[in-house]
């Protein structure tokens, strides 16, 4: 155990996780007023961060010790005190370097006081806000980011599925040969092979793409599946449709740069077993753009939100435009929209629904917090499988990053579960032009 310290929490914190509180051990944390007076202007809505603004001041509510603005209140054992810091501090480097009177600088303040007065311990200021963190060092503060769910290997993202050089070339034959693929004792992998991996076995003479499938304890052939007019392009296509096509795997992940095909497969995969599922839903998080909220747009709930959804309906017009225009295919998807077989909106529409027997697909999952992630997931019930696609670098929500993100932290947690299967797409499909852009620009 070090030494004890005192961390002051920005507003951004306990948005992106209302149980931060929890998670500071034995160290002091402390609230200035204009941090729960920000928190005041997010509770109405149905966004994450204001349900999460909610919570924690309901939270907050339970804590009725009188001693709150004084000698702090506990937290619970193991756990250190809450203090809430009211009124007018002395900080006279903030007020030197940052006259404004705005939330940020109020937030520095108190980071300065408790510094000064309270010199044997560390004071640090937690927040997600990279300008803000530039601030408090510019005048010698101590601050970091909130790292509780960063995840370490991020790496991983960036590299191709794997590929297994010098196999046994009569295991490859064998794996071709067999339907039930081969027992995975027969191979003498080096590194670990997590639940429904997907990798490229080779010899001097052949090769083959595989699984290791969890379920029957085998490395399998992985086939090269066509669906609803979709053929893969790419091993990693491949692998793809094998993860969305396998009934056992309940919960799916797939990364990669704009073009490689993530949610395009994942629609095509969704309607290729549409007799096996009572819906098709497709949604993805609303980031609205230039600090304006979609309140701005005109028209209805519908109308507002109807450009963030646009490329979802790109995808499956892709579908579409892969049948005639008059074909049974093609009528059959209109069928499936006008019956709410088929549904696209935003994902904040979907809070509080419990999904049974649905194949749904969360388009840019990277813009969700882990707890977004997780409220998500839970809402799955019996018969529902749930897809996330996303692309780690292309985040636009100001507080989250390539580490923290829900997307990553879900693949990190859920790596070796039998559930659940990731696919990493690298190799661009959607054109020479966009796939030069997305390496060069």
């Amino acid at each position: 155990m070090g030494a004890k310290k005192n961390f002051v929490i920005d507003t951004n914190v306990i948005l992106h996780d209302y149980n931060c509180l929890k998670n500071f051990q034995e160290n002091d944390i402390y609230l200035p007023i204009v941090v729960l007076e920000e928190l005041d202007k997010f509770k109405k809505g149905n966004e994450q961060i204001n349900f999460n603004a909610r919570e924690f001041l309901r939270e907050l509510d339970l804590i009725t010790d009188d001693n709150l603005f004084s000698k702090g209140a506990s937290l619970g054992e193991g756990l250190g005190r809450l203090f809430v810091v009211a009124g007018v501090v002395d900080a006279p480097d903030v007020h030197a370097s940052f006259p404004e009177r705005i939330p940020d600088h109020l937030i520095l303040s108190v980071v300065d006081w408790l510094t000064r007065e309270k010199k044997a311990m560390k004071t640090i200021l937690v927040t997600k806000d990279v300008n803000l963190r530039m601030k408090a060092r510019s005048i010698g503060l101590l601050c970091e980011d909130y790292i509780n769910d960063k995840v370490i290997n991020a790496d991983i993202f960036e590299k191709s599925n794997e590929i297994f050089e010098g196999i046994d070339p009569s295991l490859i034959d064998r794996i071709y040969s067999s339907r039930e693929g081969l027992d995975i004792n027969e191979f003498d992998f080096k590194d670990i092979i997590h639940p429904n991996e997907c990798f490229v076995l080779k010899s001097d003479r052949n090769s083959v793409l595989a699984r290791n499938n969890p379920f029957t304890h085998t490395i399998c052939r992985v086939n090269k599946t066509k669906n609803y007019g979709i053929e893969p392009r790419n091993a990693e296509q491949s692998f793809a449709f094998e993860v969305l096509n396998d009934p056992n795997i309940k919960l799916v992940a797939l990364t990669g740069k704009a073009g490689t095909g993530k949610t395009l497969l994942a629609l095509a995969a969704a309607l290729s077993q549409m007799n096996d599922y009572k819906q098709i839903l497709l949604a993805r998080p609303i980031v609205a753009l230039s600090n304006k909220d979609i309140g701005f747009l005109p028209g209805d709930a519908k109308e507002k939100v109807a450009p963030y959804m646009q490329p979802l309906f790109d995808n499956l017009n892709v579908i579409k435009h892969q049948f005639a225009t008059n074909s049974t295919e093609v009528k059959r998807l209109d069928d499936m929209q006008k019956s709410d077989q088929l549904v696209i909106e935003a994902l904040a529409f979907i809070r509080g629904r419990s999904l049974s027997e649905t194949y749904c697909i969360i388009d840019e999952a990277q813009n969700l917090t882990p707890h977004e992630i997780k409220t998500i997931i839970t809402r799955a019930g019996e018969g529902t499988k749930m897809i996330f696609t996303g692309d780690i670098q292309q985040i636009d929500q100001p507080y989250l990053d390539s580490q923290s993100n829900g997307l990553v932290y879900m693949i990190d947690r859920m790596k070796d579960q039998n559930l659940f299967a990731h696919v990493n797409l690298l190799k661009g499909e959607r054109s020479q032009l966009s796939e030069l852009a997305s390496n060069l620009m």
